[in-house]
């Protein structure tokens, strides 16, 4: 569920700039905010708060291995190359359902430990995106406060309603999910 919570929402949140809306969920502790801009991009933003330390919620969204189990329709998680510096480019296959076709989509983070991984779309099949997770240690670090921030647009138009219901039903299980990964439930 790492940068695949945004590979997730930019193939399904950006819609044409006439779904303009706002709207927010709020799914026991999983809040979610999200709106199409003036340019058509889906722009979200997202937080949780989970009974775990910082150290081991950066783990869990770096995993590959658990992309899967946190992301609804992930086929495949794969970490391309990693720098010197840290910074990693992953490839994501993303497949929504029997009549959509299977999604590719490469990203680049940068890894500030502990604290916030900040990723951009770099090819693939989606156009654009851009965000962060960002990691805030509470209760003396036993707690972490995650926010994700998005804005992505999609390799195709999506109607609004379509969008809608896609962001209510993924963006909570997503985070929900992370949370119980780290939460070890």
């Amino acid at each position: 569920m790492r940068w695949i919570l945004p590979l997730l929402l930019a193939i399904g949140v950006a819609a044409p700039a006439r779904a303009a809306s706002e709207w927010a969920v709020k799914d026991g502790s999983v809040q979610v905010k999200a709106h199409a801009d003036e340019q058509g991009r889906a722009v979200v933003r997202a937080s949780i708060e989970i009974a775990a330390p910082p150290s081991v919620v950066f783990g869990v969204i770096l995993d590959c291995g658990r992309a899967a189990r946190m992301s609804p329709g992930v086929k495949r998680c794969r970490v391309v190359s990693r720098a010197a510096d840290g910074s990693e480019v992953r490839e994501h296959t993303v497949k929504w359902g029997f009549f959509l076709p299977a999604l590719q989509s490469r990203s680049r983070l940068s890894l500030q430990p502990d604290r916030e991984i900040r990723f951009t779309c770099i090819g693939g099949d989606i156009r654009a995106c851009d965000g962060f997770w960002r990691l805030e240690p509470l209760d003396g670090g036993m707690r972490t406060r995650v926010t994700y921030d998005l804005w992505a647009t999609a390799p195709y138009a999506a109607p609004a309603g379509l969008v809608s219901s896609l962001m209510r039903r993924t963006v909570p299980q997503s985070l929900a999910a992370l949370r119980r990964e780290c939460e070890g439930g």
